[in-house]
């Protein structure tokens, strides 16, 4: 696993916790249901980083009889737990606080130590939120936000980014709705800042959930490397390259196959050397893929043939 989402990882756990201290003790002091849930948020984006560190430890484990293939998908299976966690948790707190105290308001005391908590925990969220913002701005590769959110495939960085994120944007929405209540004299605002608060956590959840699930299940490599497969695997004493299949099992542990027609007056040791040549260029230029499997299948090049743009994937 990389360093850099490891780190990424320690400055959010960091700050989080502290977070949920001072938002938690803030919440006792002043009443307020928004500074409660966003309590119980921090509270669960520190449980979230807690297992995406475990996740990593797991994943980063060799291959052995049992699992030959490696533990990898352990990352990507701690990343659905975790937007179910905030889902279930997250989400659903929030809403459930908001909720009551819309029908049972409640008028916040002490409403400066809430904003002093506040303007605290946006700064240490912000300094997070960017530490992760720069290990994903420096993975985009000249994609676009959406391009990269929706194409990753490390999701710790992306957990991390977008729960942060949401707290940051939790945090401006509690403030107003503490804001509101005290200019209003109504109290309701403020469970209605903990229901917004909830559906943006709601919203997090699901995208983070469909995206760990996509991992979970097998998904293939990026179009670049798919398309170095067959670049490599083009060369002399090979007819044709046919099908390519590649699967993430981590963000760095590729498995691929690839069939190839080889010429048939080619021996045995040649179409082995040529093999062993195609796996050393490939490793060479893909550190990330773990496994590649050449397949040798007379069908290839009649129909795909060489040089023939992108091949299928799955």
């Amino acid at each position: 696993m990389k360093a850099g989402n490891s780190k990424v990882l320690i400055i959010a756990l960091a700050a989080n916790v502290g977070i949920a201290v001072a938002k938690f003790a803030a919440a006792a002091i002043t009443g307020s249901s928004a500074m409660l849930t966003e309590g119980v948020h921090s509270l669960v984006d520190s449980t979230n980083q807690l297992l995406l560190m475990y996740g990593q430890k797991r994943a980063a484990k060799p291959a052995d009889a049992i699992h030959p293939a490696g533990y990898g998908r352990e990352l990507y299976f701690w990343s659905f737990v975790v937007a179910l966690l905030v889902f279930a948790l997250g989400a659903g707190v929030s809403l459930y606080e908001g909720v009551i105290h819309v029908m049972e308001p409640e008028p916040a005391v002490s409403p400066l130590i809430a904003y002093v908590v506040l303007f605290v925990a946006f700064a240490l969220e912000g300094g997070s939120t960017y530490a992760a913002f720069r290990e994903f701005d420096a993975a985009r590769k000249g994609k676009s936000w959406w391009e990269a959110l929706v194409g990753t495939k490390d999701t710790t960085n992306v957990i991390v980014l977008l729960e942060n994120g949401a707290a940051m944007a939790g945090i401006v929405v509690a403030a107003m709705g503490l804001a509101a209540s005290q200019l209003s004299g109504d109290p309701r605002f403020d469970g209605v800042a903990s229901i917004v608060i909830g559906l943006l956590l709601g919203a997090v959840a699901i995208f983070l959930a469909r995206e760990a699930k996509g991992l979970l299940i097998g998904e293939a490599a990026d179009p670049h490397l798919i398309e170095g497969v067959r670049r490599a695997a083009t060369r002399a004493g090979v007819m044709g390259v046919g099908e390519i299949m590649t699967i993430h099992n981590a963000p760095d542990q590729i498995v691929a196959a690839v069939n190839v027609d080889f010429d048939n007056r080619l021996s045995a040791g040649e179409v082995e050397r040529i093999v062993d040549a195609i796996e050393r260029d490939l490793q060479a230029e893909f550190p990330a893929i773990m496994r590649i499997y050449i397949r040798p299948h007379e069908d290839a090049g009649l129909k795909f043939g060489p040089g023939r743009g992108l091949l299928p994937a799955v």
